[in-house]
């Protein structure tokens, strides 16, 4: 009656699990790069349509700020920063934008008069946020 493994069972069966392990560790970097670009993403969309409604509710202009240097985003009423959110250090990513600011007229339409768009980067992971100048958020 054996109760114990031999040497040689147990080189084996490391020998299958670092085979395993090398095959899933960078596949789960990549997950968890997704996971973290996506999440980004999901913030700046809530950030831009809180703005939209500090608009609304306070009956005065919004203005999105996205600092690509600081990697954050600021929604400011007049010269009263209402919200700031460093999105490069609460997810580990890079922000980047085609244009530094957003604002939001008391009836929630954007002004200006193009686009704007926000890429999120992470290793090999992007995802892109777009405004239009209505102020429409999809990503």
């Amino acid at each position: 009656m054996r109760r114990a493994f031999t040497l040689l069972e147990i080189a084996v069966t490391l020998g299958i699990l670092s085979i395993l392990s090398a095959i899933a560790i960078p596949w789960m970097g990549g997950i968890l790069d997704r996971v973290k670009v996506r999440s980004a993403a999901v913030e700046i969309e809530s950030l831009f349509s809180a703005a939209r409604h500090i608009a609304i509710a306070r009956a005065t202009q919004a203005t999105v700020e996205i600092d690509p240097v600081a990697q954050s985003i600021n929604i400011s009423v007049g010269a009263d920063t209402v919200r700031k959110r460093e999105i490069g250090a609460a997810h580990d990513v890079r922000i980047s934008a085609t244009r530094a600011r957003m604002s939001y007229a008391a009836t929630g339409m954007g002004y200006g008069a193009a686009n704007l768009s926000v890429v999120v980067r992470r290793n090999a992971s992007v995802d892109t946020v777009f405004v239009s100048r209505l102020g429409r958020v999809r990503y």
